[in-house]
């Protein structure tokens, strides 16, 4: 049986502000398995993005285990997060931050260009990837040139150039209007099938999240899984 590609065990995050403390995570555990869509649904401020950037090691945790392609990441300084963040996670957000003096093709290139991948080789699996997004006429286009939908759509692209194991999306469907949404998220979903990434996506689309293979409810500051809605696509 395949290993978990994300493991969050007992995850704890507590922010504080002057004499407040605010407990948003209280031993949050959830597992994210090669090819899956996990879903995670709750109000704003219910601890989405706490839990995503801890698991994207963008955030330390108060307590917990993380474990990241089987690694432990608690004992890393530094210089090893950022190592295995770029080497093995992607991360898409709500808004697709896109380098605006770029094209298509060189937003999806860039992170490959930073990982020491040539011009030509970058270029062409920037390339490769958009197609398979439906971009392959987009590719020279710059982002002020791109509708909504197509600017997410490079952003997925782009945080699946370098190959990462897991990819973690926070409302990536959030500034978009219904239809352009669904469209988003299938094409997400289908490279997170076609690739064997692991996908851990937060929204507040209930329609989208029936879609997901599993979907957990942030309350209190526990997970717990709820039954899907909908038939998976």
């Amino acid at each position: 049986m395949s290993e978990p590609l994300l493991d969050v065990r007992g995850l704890h995050r507590t922010y504080v502000t002057g004499d407040r403390a605010l407990e948003v995570l209280k031993g949050a555990d959830v597992q994210v398995m090669p090819g899956e869509v996990v879903g995670l649904i709750g109000p704003s401020g219910s601890g989405k993005s706490s839990l995503l950037h801890a698991a994207g090691l963008l955030e330390r945790p108060n307590a917990g285990t993380i474990l990241i392609d089987g690694e432990d990441v608690g004992a890393l300084d530094e210089r090893g997060r950022t190592r295995l963040r770029l080497a093995k996670i992607g991360f898409v957000y709500q808004f697709h931050h896109l380098m605006p003096e770029f094209d298509a093709r060189d937003n999806v290139a860039l992170p490959m260009r930073m990982a020491g991948i040539g011009q030509a080789e970058a270029r062409g699996r920037a390339s490769e990837m958009l197609g398979r997004l439906g971009l392959s006429e987009r590719l020279t286009h710059q982002p002020g040139q791109l509708s909504g939908g197509e600017q997410q759509r490079v952003a997925i692209a782009r945080a699946l150039a370098n190959q990462p194991r897991l990819l973690l999306a926070d409302e990536p469907t959030g500034n978009l209007d219904p239809t352009t949404s669904q469209a988003v998220f299938q094409a997400l979903h289908d490279l997170v099938r076609e690739t064997g990434v692991g996908a851990l996506i937060a929204t507040h689309n209930m329609e989208l999240a029936g879609h997901m293979d599993r979907v957990f409810a942030l309350k209190d500051g526990h997970l717990e899984e709820r039954v899907a809605q909908s038939q998976a696509y």
